[in-house]
């Protein structure tokens, strides 16, 4: 009987730690160790990338011959990037970052709205981006994130409102 809990405990211990090794990027408790303007950095990272990728992809299937196995891997890689550009918009703005605002308050309900509408359009233009490599997508992913930074941020005091 000692023996199947020794085994149980082991085996519980050892999932535990798998698990915690696959644990994403934020675990949504208020740590306070995530820096806003470094998941604004992964995002234009995650876009240059996309748009490398798409370049690879047209280029490579221009070729003679076909580097199927190369043309795969960039559009995997290009796809990879939207969605880590995806879960940084949903998972760490939308979610957590974003806040709620009562109706009542009329101007900071508006700009809560214009940040959502930006955020929502990222999300359609980075799917759009998994979809093609039409490279219109990126540029709209750049100009969004570009208005996106604008809204959240307060420049002048260098933090987020």
């Amino acid at each position: 009987m000692r023996r199947t809990h020794l085994i149980t405990l082991c085996m519980s211990v050892l999932f535990s730690l798998t698990l915690s090794a696959n644990v994403g990027a934020h675990c949504q408790i208020p740590c306070g160790i995530f820096d806003d303007e470094l998941r604004v950095q992964l995002i234009e990272e995650d876009i240059t990338t996309i748009e490398k990728s798409m370049n690879q992809v047209v280029a490579l299937g221009k070729a003679t011959p076909v580097d199927y196995n190369q043309l795969v891997r960039w559009v995997t890689n290009k796809e990879d990037h939207a969605e880590q550009f995806q879960h940084i918009v949903w998972q760490y703005f939308l979610t957590q970052r974003v806040k709620p605002v009562d109706k009542e308050q009329a101007e900071e309900y508006k700009e809560y709205l214009e940040k959502l509408e930006v955020l929502h359009h990222m999300l359609v233009y980075a799917m759009k981006s998994k979809q093609t490599t039409e490279l219109a997508n990126v540029e709209k992913l750049r100009m969004l994130l570009t208005d996106f930074h604008m809204l959240y941020f307060d420049h002048e005091a260098g933090s987020h409102q």
